[in-house]
């Protein structure tokens, strides 16, 4: 990649003498930047190196800083000058040339938390620093890595296709870091050599492997006729490992026999002292096994311990012994059996663990949390590897440390009575009912105040006491980073797909999660079903709630077809309509074959949930009741709505029905009002209304 300066990323200024009759030495200007990564202060060039203070690091390419480089001495932003003078885009790279007509552009830091993003393509790393990236797809390539491909070569011609990337060849290894972290995908040995590699997955093998793979071999696990080397882009079955692969492997097209390449020639001997003290060694059998560590079937490729005693997948050799796994909140260990347990059921799948045979479990006194291997370590984005026990207690002590409340005043039991909240400007006061029979919603949740409440004596603003104490970081079951919490006054949550007021956590790098949906666990009891519902990622069928199709998952029965969405689950259990004197009761099933809601008077499918009232006689569909946003706070500012000259506010209900200014007809609940007092702009909160312009 050659890096042309009619390209620069930042405009260079000069600051010209204040006046005329300054001295000589200082006629001489400062050179100064303007970059577009650090917009808040001009970037002062420093020439020479200066060895005193501390060192810094390059906010670029992640390097000690060295001169030339440009500073930032507000902010302790520092750039190489080579990093600074980047240009903002390049017109092609040599390790992605299918795309090389869309343009790379630069970019400030990678989505760490991305699944799409496997790392650059050079060192497959997810580092955080400038990086180029595809204009058509997702290829990432660092700017340390970009500015080192004059010393590439194109891929040489190899006698065998094995793999569905074109793959680069790299002739000395010495430019990248590649060769400290990985291994040969073919013989798993150090990459000391001359490799090829993959820029779209982290494919790398030595050019010795590749060029010396044998097309043809006899296999003992299947004797009848040879098996041939091929490749496939889509996934097969293995029938060794049992597990599905794509890429190159050895088959019988008569038998329908496959085995994965790295099956089909495996190590000798795995160790690695920090997952198993002892080493494992191969062993070649005719039968299949059952794997001591994770408790599922094996068939011929086996891996020993002589000293414990052990037979495990090749795969297994390498289990983590501790993880922080996300839907549970202590680290949990694998065992290969579990003394002093009774029969237990797996928290994620429901199905029986066989306590002799390996799985993970909760070491905390009175936890009996204990899940299958295969079930833990499903989804990577789940569970993060523990390399030592005390890490364990340092996440602990992190997760107690995120209070979003001071205390002013303890009663004498020494509950808080008085507190300042981080979402609140003023102080907050603990009480136990409202004064007056008034309906008033917890300003965290947008649920109804019903129990014991903190409120604000200068402004309508409550918030019910396990709202108000909540951790401002937490792990969130969903997801392995850490989720923080924050306020808005309007924001859809992604998880139940409501347009919400109040508390949210920000999940990874771009999940925003209401609080009522992160109030509810990974495993969950539903008054609408008599068993125990389970979040499945997997799931997307239908929901038995409200009949829409899942497509994150949802929360599943383990014991027949049954599952229900985030949005279903957060309802509220009661509801209060003008059209019944009664509160209506979130209702589940309905025995009537033909139903009709009684507010908008059209067909409603009684296998779905509704609202009802049992005395009158009453049902109604829940949007019907609830309205179109029944969790957003009155006076909220509608940010969709563009074409009105002032801001219009989101309204509940409006007292005199007066007309909508768009359709006519009398507004009666959930209208969009002008802010501005000397402006009657008001319309229906309904969708041919609220989107017509």
């Amino acid at each position: 990649m050659e890096m042309k300066n009619e390209n620069e990323s930042v405009s260079v200024s000069k600051n010209e003498s204040v006046s005329k009759n300054e001295d000589e030495s200082h006629d001489k200007s400062v050179q100064q930047i303007q970059h577009p990564f650090h917009k808040e202060h001009p970037l002062v060039l420093v020439a020479e190196q200066n060895n005193e203070g501390l060192k810094a690091y390059c906010d670029g390419c992640g390097e000690l800083l060295s001169a030339p480089c440009f500073t930032c001495f507000h902010c302790n932003y520092h750039l190489h000058k080579q990093c600074a003078e980047a240009p903002l885009e390049i017109p092609n790279h040599r390790l992605h040339p299918k795309h090389s007509y869309a343009g790379f552009f630069l970019r400030q830091k990678p989505c760490l938390y991305d699944d799409l993003v496997y790392g650059c393509a050079l060192c497959k790393e997810k580092r955080n620093m400038f990086f180029y990236e595809c204009n058509d797809c997702v290829f990432f390539i660092d700017i340390k890595c970009a500015q080192l491909s004059s010393s590439f070569k194109f891929s040489q011609p190899s006698k065998h296709d094995i793999h569905q990337h074109p793959l680069t060849f790299i002739e000395s290894l010495t430019i990248i870091d590649v060769s400290k972290r990985f291994n040969c995908s073919w013989c798993h040995e150090p990459l000391i050599d001359a490799i090829y590699l993959c820029p779209d997955c982290p494919f790398i093998i030595h050019k010795k492997c590749l060029d010396e793979l044998p097309i043809e071999i006899d296999h003992l696990t299947h004797r009848l006729h040879p098996l041939i080397l091929n490749r496939s882009d889509s996934d097969y079955f293995c029938n060794l490992c049992q597990k599905q692969h794509s890429g190159p492997f050895y088959g019988c097209s008569l038998c329908h026999f496959n085995i994965n390449v790295e099956c089909a020639w495996p190590r000798s001997t795995v160790e690695d002292k920090s997952r198993h003290q002892h080493p494992f060694t191969l062993l070649r059998r005719q039968d299949s096994f059952i794997c001591d560590a994770c408790g599922t079937e094996g068939n011929c490729i086996s891996y020993i311990c002589s000293i414990c005693n052990l037979m495990v997948h090749k795969v297994c050799t390498s289990l983590p012994r501790i993880i922080n796994f996300s839907r549970h909140d202590h680290c949990v260990f694998h065992k290969y059996f579990l003394k002093g347990f009774r029969r237990q059921d797996c928290k994620i799948c429901f199905n029986e663990v066989k306590l002799d045979r390996g799985s993970y479990s909760c070491r905390k006194p009175g936890c009996n949390y204990v899940v299958h291997v295969n079930c833990v370590l499903e989804h990577e984005g789940l569970y993060k590897v523990i390399e030592e026990e005390k890490q364990c207690e340092e996440l602990e002590e992190k997760s107690m440390q995120s209070s979003i409340i001071r205390i002013i005043e303890v009663n004498e039991a020494g509950e808080a009575t008085k507190i300042e909240h981080f979402s609140h400007q003023h102080c907050l006061v603990l009480a136990d009912k409202m004064e007056e029979e008034i309906d008033r919603k917890c300003d965290g949740c947008m649920l109804p105040i019903s129990n014991i409440f903190y409120y604000c004596s200068e402004c309508h603003f409550f918030l019910h006491k396990t709202c108000a104490k909540l951790p401002r970081i937490k792990q969130h079951w969903f997801h392995q980073s850490n989720s923080t919490l924050y306020f808005d006054s309007f924001k859809k949550c992604d998880f139940c797909n409501q347009r919400c007021s109040g508390f949210f956590y920000k999940i990874g790098e771009g999940w925003d999660m209401c609080l009522r949906c992160a109030k509810v666990s990974d495993i969950i009891e539903c008054k609408g079903h008599q068993h125990f519902l389970f979040f499945d990622f997997k799931y997307m069928e239908k929901c038995n709630g409200c009949g829409e199709t899942n497509r994150y998952g949802a929360f599943r029965c383990g014991k027949c077809i049954f599952a229900l969405d985030f949005g279903c689950l957060t309802l509220p259990h009661s509801a209060i309509h003008k059209i019944d004197e009664h509160k209506l009761k979130l209702t589940y099933h309905d025995d009537k074959e033909q139903s009709y809601c009684d507010i908008c008077e059209k067909y409603r499918d009684p296998s779905l949930w509704h609202y009802s009232c049992s005395i009158c006689d009453t049902s109604a569909h829940i949007k019907c009741v609830l309205g179109h946003f029944p969790f957003l706070k009155d006076g909220v500012t509608f940010p969709y709505y563009h074409k009105h000259h002032h801001d219009l506010k989101f309204f509940r209900k409006i007292k005199g029905y007066p007309e909508c200014s768009y359709c006519g007809k009398l507004c009666q609940e959930e209208i969009l009002k002008c802010e501005a007092s000397t402006c009657n702009y008001i319309i229906h909160n309904k969708y041919k209304c609220r989107w017509r312009y």
